[in-house]
């Protein structure tokens, strides 16, 4: 009676062991091959999905550098122009708009530096005495004439914003106006808005 039981203990045991040699072992913290991710992680990944975010870092990347050449386009053309709202950072607002507005309305004698200094360079390479100290004397009064043309706009100019902007901060505005006057007008980025002699 008891060795009837036995047997059969035995013979269940058996088989049971061996199912389980037969059966692949797995990973009990990995069922589906990967670690089941976390409650928070599975919400966001969702929110992305649906809110039509990149889902990965190259999708990501390739929309940046899709955007930054549409703003650089966007700018490009508002150089152009003039658009305020897709200007630089440092060509926006209405206080640079009239700096550049006032200078442009001007003659200048600094907007014809470079086309002057390639003109004394070439003189003064000639092996000529008299023509080398002409080169010199133009060289020195194109420099006083354009310190000189420089004070006398950046009074005016400064006179000018107090009057017009007397509680808009103008740091750098001076500056900006004077860089302005060194480059030659056809090539000033953004591109004059009025003409010589129209007040802004």
């Amino acid at each position: 009676m008891f060795r009837s039981r036995s047997k059969e203990e035995k013979a269940s045991t058996s088989k049971v062991t061996a199912d389980l040699s037969t059966q692949p072992t797995r990973d009990p913290q990995a069922p589906k091959g990967r670690p089941t991710p976390k409650r928070s992680d599975a919400q966001s990944q969702r929110r992305r999905a649906s809110s039509g975010a990149p889902l990965d870092r190259k999708e990501a990347m390739k929309r940046q550098r899709e955007a930054r050449r549409v703003d650089m386009a966007k700018q490009r053309e508002a150089l152009a122009s003039g658009d305020e709202r897709y200007l630089p950072a440092r060509d926006k607002g209405p206080v640079r708009r009239f700096v550049r507005d006032f200078v442009d309305s001007r003659f200048c004698i600094a907007e014809f530096f470079l086309p002057l200094a390639v003109i004394i360079l070439i003189l003064s390479v000639i092996q000529v005495q008299n023509i080398q100290n002409i080169s010199l004397l133009l060289w020195l009064g194109v420099i006083v004439l354009i310190v000189i043309d420089s004070i006398g706009l950046t009074f005016r100019l400064r006179k000018q914003l107090n009057e017009r902007f007397p509680e808009t901060p103008k740091r750098g505005a001076i500056a900006y106006g004077l860089m302005r006057t060194l480059q030659m007008r056809r090539l000033r980025l953004p591109k004059p808005q009025v003409k010589r002699g129209e007040r802004p």
